[in-house]
């Protein structure tokens, strides 16, 4: 793809080479920007970006795909217990710019800055404004302690980033997701790549050929949940009853 690529709207939309012609890492492309319709087209297509500060925009497709299927979300002692006390109250969309500049700055054990870079920064607030990105926020009183975010496509979510600055915070606020996900018919949490945090939480891997069946079932199957999730001033962390 060519690095003087045109801006393309939401509705606009390209097709990428296909995730099977990839190199073994599972960099299918490079290149174009980070506009609305590249990433749309992306997602749609079980390509994401990841690239450094300064280098041009890889798009990936590994194999094999790191998911978890909302109805396998298995709840760690120590975070089970840690939601029972109600430290945290949970939000959706109230704090999407806040989270997604934590998630860039906050360090992370074993890694030497962020691939969370300006531009991309500024390609998720336009799909949060659009109504495809989306945030979960976890507050200690009225100080964000942690969140993550990610983009909703028909009933996948593409999980992005998260971050904690109290105890366990991202951790509570992706279990009440994945369980509020599977109230709404969630298929899949898109978790991208093996990380053995994740792994605690039920996620494992598949090949891609699985996760690009059950993407395009779950895309087909129902139409975006598009718009502002945070209806609820405050949302339970706790499961329903």
């Amino acid at each position: 793809m060519s690095d003087d690529f045109p801006y393309l709207s939401e509705q606009e939309r390209i097709r990428f080479p296909d995730p099977g012609e990839g190199t073994p890492e599972g960099i299918v492309a490079t290149g174009a920007n980070l506009s609305p319709g590249v990433l749309l087209s992306a997602y749609e297509q079980g390509i994401f970006p990841w690239f450094s500060e300064g280098d041009p925009v890889l798009w990936w497709s590994p194999d094999p795909r790191f998911v978890l299927f909302p109805s396998e979300l298995h709840v760690p002692r120590r975070v089970a217990r840690r939601i029972r006390t109600g430290d945290y109250w949970l939000s959706f969309d109230t704090a999407f710019n806040e989270v997604i500049q934590k998630c860039s700055e906050v360090p992370r054990p074993g890694q030497d800055g962020t691939w969370i870079t300006r531009e991309m920064i500024d390609g998720y607030i336009k799909l949060h404004e659009l109504g495809f990105a989306h945030s979960v926020e976890a507050w200690s009183g009225s100080e964000l302690a942690g969140g993550l975010y990610g983009v909703s496509l028909g009933r996948v979510f593409f999980g992005e980033s998260m971050f904690a600055t109290q105890t366990d915070a991202s951790k509570v606020a992706f279990v009440s997701l994945v369980r509020h996900l599977s109230l709404l018919g969630f298929e899949l949490v898109d978790c991208q790549v093996y990380t053995e945090h994740l792994e605690r939480f039920g996620a494992r891997e598949v090949p891609r050929t699985e996760f690009l069946s059950v993407l395009g079932r779950a895309l087909n199957s129902c139409s975006t949940l598009r718009g502002n999730w945070g209806s609820e001033a405050r949302l339970s962390s706790r499961p329903s009853t």
